[in-house]
């Protein structure tokens, strides 16, 4: 399994899968995609646009309609991606503390994750690409040749974020996003719609208390 096609790597959010999936994607010069940028920015558009994301009919309807692109990232900002909305450059707004709230919401209605699964699938087609995200084993490409199923605690997750938002000069509260997570992660691993879980054939990955480089070489430990 030198050369997958395509690489899965799920888990709860701040679990690490991005950061080892961009990395490991620069190493590998393959194609990264963070999918979950994709519910986050429809959740932003439905935010923008509509009077209330509780109208499920509604939001899948936009998730239909929307443009949603992902490039290489184009600013020396500490983005990993362009993140595009109907052509504007959304990367940063998609992680407001609003759309954190509510994308659980969104990425629940079957509509939307039906919608973004068809963008995912045209992308990974290309081939030689790294997908992240939380349903990419076991539902957007359960046949990648690698899967990879990332987790941590809460707390050294919601750490993690917190550091990350302090970096960015965002205000932060350490207790508001553990209290967050909890939450996100029991609305994601109880939704009736790919729920957040491994595929029978992945590798699980715990990263609580691995640097970077300890994760990414396990992961090509797997590729030999």
């Amino acid at each position: 399994m030198k050369n997958p096609t395509i690489i899965a790597i799920d888990g709860p959010a701040a679990s690490g899968k991005s950061t080892i999936a961009e990395k490991l994607a620069k190493e590998l010069n393959y194609l990264y995609l963070d999918t979950g940028v994709m519910y986050r920015a429809v959740t932003l558009a439905g935010l923008q646009r509509l009077p209330t994301l509780d109208d499920e009919e509604a939001v899948v309807r936009l998730s239909e309609q929307v443009d949603i692109d992902i490039r290489q990232p184009t600013k020396d900002d500490g983005r990993m991606y362009d993140v595009l909305l109907d052509g504007e450059d959304v990367t940063w707004a998609i992680r407001s503390a609003e759309v954190e709230a509510h994308v659980s919401q969104v990425s629940a209605y079957p509509g939307v994750r039906a919608a973004m699964t068809a963008q995912q699938r045209r992308i990974g087609r290309r081939g030689r690409v790294i997908m992240a995200g939380r349903d990419i084993g076991t539902v957007v490409f359960p046949e990648a040749e690698l899967k990879i199923f990332m987790v941590a605690s809460p707390e050294e997750r919601a750490r993690r974020r917190h550091i990350e938002n302090l970096r960015r000069g965002l205000k932060s509260d350490y207790n508001e996003i553990l209290n967050a997570m909890i939450k996100r992660d029991q609305i994601d691993s109880t939704r009736a719609v790919a729920p957040l879980r491994p595929a029978e054939d992945a590798h699980i990955i715990d990263t609580d208390g691995l640097s970077i480089d300890e994760v990414v070489e396990r992961v090509k430990s797997l590729m030999v």
